[in-house]
């Protein structure tokens, strides 16, 4: 089964939910004894689309010069053509696309589960802003790297990545929508998280 994003970023976003609703809780209550508020760095990974029209009509937030806009856009379609496009974008919103990605680990020996999750972890720590996944397809272990629509892209994470994963090696396959912002794939955010005071 494929991992949409690597084990320890599910847990790691998880957690971060929680402790920042639990930090707002004791904020609003008190700290517990022996406990501080500390601000810690995190790094989430980017939306993999724009939000701002999540759940809006694009043809009613064109601009209107009566709504206050600068200009006139204004769109003649038929109601045929809107309500197949609507219903298009329904039922094909969690459709994955063809692409390719890097495997970093293909095994079936006893040990694969563990060596699996070791280079996860591995790689998740060295490129933390690059989507990892971890299947099992019996008897195979597998963890492939990245999002990719080219060859050629998955080839400069190859080539990347190669002196720490040397049988590394390109695999066509379905991928999640890659990134909008490549330059910035995950974001920085600090937060407060409520950990044991530390004896100094």
């Amino acid at each position: 089964m494929n991992i949409r994003y690597a084990i320890s970023v599910i847990v790691f976003c998880l957690t971060v939910s929680g402790v920042r609703a639990f930090a707002q809780e004791a904020v609003a209550d008190t700290i517990p004894s022996g406990y501080e508020l500390v601000d810690s760095l995190v790094y989430v990974p980017a939306p993999l689309l724009n939000t701002e029209l999540a759940g809006k009509n694009i043809f009613l937030e064109l601009p209107l010069v009566e709504k206050g806009g600068a200009s006139d856009v204004r769109v003649h379609q038929s109601q045929g053509i809107s309500t197949a496009m609507n219903t298009h974008f329904r039922t094909n919103s969690s459709r994955s696309v063809c692409g390719y990605r890097v495997r970093i680990f293909f095994d079936n020996k006893q040990t694969s589960r563990y060596a699996s999750e070791a280079a996860l972890k591995r790689f998740v720590e060295q490129y933390n802003d690059v989507a990892a996944y971890r299947s099992y397809v019996n008897p195979y272990f597998k963890v492939t790297v990245g999002d990719f629509r080219t060859k050629s892209e998955a080839m400069q994470l190859l080539q990347k990545i190669r002196g720490a994963f040397p049988s590394a090696f390109i695999v066509k396959e379905n991928i999640n929508y890659p990134v909008v912002d490549r330059e910035r794939p995950v974001v920085e955010d600090t937060v407060r998280v409520l950990r044991p005071v530390l004896e100094r």
